[in-house]
């Protein structure tokens, strides 16, 4: 396994001093549980904020409570989002982001401080998951991945309700919240430095999703346990963004990361092409390795090789399916543009790309990536189930696809399933076949597998001969309470499997040309 780097972190500061001047404000209990506007969940200034604008499905979750995990027939005595935000310290954001919105007057003002503190918002919790447990605000967890997501949540609420003299479009309160969700995920600060002696890597991760159903507790009006679930990947890009260090032949590796939504709609209005596309292109500073990272199952990291057109058989955080199952079979991807990516104007969809490929391929030093041996130093978390006691998890090439047997019915045939856990594998994988039509790649058709394929598609748009591909990582949805909001067990599967994750991202910065 590569030694552990010295990581060095490369952010600079005003602006974040400011959000954690304003996280100390803390909302009085009193405020945040008896807010009737669910978004903004503080005493807002008369007349700023709207509550008959509807708020979005994932806003409409921040009301939600838990059972009480120690009497799990009374409901908790804060809502659970209300209970991340604190625990990660962010307690203060959105009263002190209400209170700086409720004194502007114009949109262009708003806009300004929509990126201003959601850039702000993505700096703050990146030097938490870059800090010990000892230096952040906050009961949980430095590397726990939710507070940003809660609080991004809370905050967009508040947007989506601001009620500016002479009002606003559908059209320009949209962007308005955009903006601000762009910047929380980091999309704004990428920074790739010029240099020969420079490697430039690009990651991604996700936010948490499957927040509906789990198990219920007797407690009237409580939600579902699913709502506590985490994200490893985000986790990862937290504690990987703006790292430096030291490669094996003297270069200097940088790499940036950025979170993505669990939703369709962002995708296809280009949140990943508009972040990663203009690195790709010609320039000292275009990317040397563009890397997607998303959580799987098991106890294993599964290096994805072909990634499938075809998308959208689960719904996302916001409760859309754009193709969804129909008496449980699917639909055809033919003539059907719902269950196909599409690819954005701006990024070739209007220059020959209306109908793009349907499988794209990783380019990731798979063997290397493997011999690396990136688990031996991670610790094994409570139920690890990899049968090499001596690592982690494992790592496997997986190579498994399925696709429509023909592209006019729905009959689905799946190759290279499983894949072998050992590598090189026995007998090479089949490839798909030309003009075949694709139902899932090796990470599925769900939004990880989107990612992989947008992210490649790029690749080979810009005619890069680089890294890219996707990382699924074990599932670290493990805990030991029904109803805890944490416990040593959930941390520690979000710890380990970000571990590892890091060291896979820096066996490929350490094989790039």
């Amino acid at each position: 396994m590569p030694t552990p780097r010295p990581v060095v972190r490369m952010r600079a500061g005003a602006v974040v001093l400011a959000l954690c001047a304003t996280t100390a404000l803390a909302v009085p209990a009193s405020a945040a549980d008896t807010a009737t506007t669910a978004g903004a969940h503080v005493a807002a200034p008369a007349g700023c904020l709207d509550p008959d604008v509807p708020l979005s499905v994932e806003e409409r979750r921040l009301t939600a409570r838990l059972p009480d995990a120690a009497d799990p027939t009374v409901p908790a005595p804060r809502t659970y989002a209300r209970t991340v935000i604190e625990g990660g310290g962010f307690g203060g954001y959105t009263a002190a982001f209400t209170a700086q919105l409720c004194r502007t007057r114009t949109l262009a003002g708003a806009t300004a401080l929509a990126e201003r503190s959601g850039e702000a918002l993505w700096d703050a919790a990146v030097r938490r998951a870059q800090s010990d447990d000892d230096a952040v605000r906050g009961d949980l967890p430095a590397s726990d991945d939710r507070p940003l997501y809660w609080t991004r949540v809370e905050a967009m609420a508040v947007l989506r309700q601001w009620d500016p003299r002479g009002g606003l479009t559908d059209a320009q309160r949209t962007e308005l919240v955009t903006t601000f969700d762009k910047a929380s995920r980091g999309m704004f600060d990428i920074d790739l430095p010029r240099g020969r002696d420079v490697v430039r890597v690009i990651v991604s991760g996700f936010d948490v999703y499957t927040l509906d159903g789990g198990t219920t507790g007797p407690a009237p009006g409580t939600v579902g346990n699913n709502i506590r679930h985490g994200n490893p990947s985000g986790a990862t890009a937290l504690s990987l963004d703006g790292t430096t260090y030291r490669t094996d032949d003297g270069r200097t590796a940088h790499i940036e990361a950025y979170t993505l939504p669990v939703s369709y709609r962002e995708f296809a209005e280009g949140y990943l092409e508009d972040t990663v596309g203009p690195f790709m292109k010609p320039g000292p500073r275009q990317v040397d390795a563009s890397l997607t990272v998303s959580q799987a199952g098991g106890s294993q990291f599964n290096l994805e090789q072909w990634n499938a057109r075809y998308h959208g058989v689960s719904p996302g955080n916001d409760g859309l399916a754009p193709c969804a199952r129909v008496g449980g079979v699917p639909q055809l991807a033919l003539d059907n543009p719902a269950c196909t990516i599409q690819v954005v104007d701006r990024w070739g969809g209007g220059d020959g790309l209306t109908d793009p490929p349907q499988w794209t391929t990783a380019s990731l030093p798979v063997a290397e990536m493997i011999a690396a041996d990136t688990g031996a130093d991670v610790p094994r978390p409570p139920g690890d189930t990899w049968p090499d006691p001596d690592v982690a998890f494992g790592v496997v090439w997986n190579t498994s696809y399925t696709q429509f047997t023909d592209c006019a019915s729905p009959v689905l045939t799946t190759f290279n399933s499983p894949p072998p856990v050992t590598y090189p594998p026995a007998t090479p994988p089949v490839p798909p076949a030309a003009g075949s039509c694709s139902y899932s790649g090796g990470g599925g058709n769900y939004l990880s597998n989107e990612s992989a394929y947008r992210n490649t598609l790029l690749r080979d748009r810009a005619g890069l001969d680089i890294p890219a591909g996707h990382i699924h990582t074990p599932d670290m949805q493990h805990f030991e309470t029904t109803f805890g909001v944490t416990d040593p067990t959930f941390d520690a599967w979000r710890t380990s499997i970000a571990a590892q994750a890091r060291n896979l991202v820096h066996a490929v910065v350490d094989t790039t040309d």
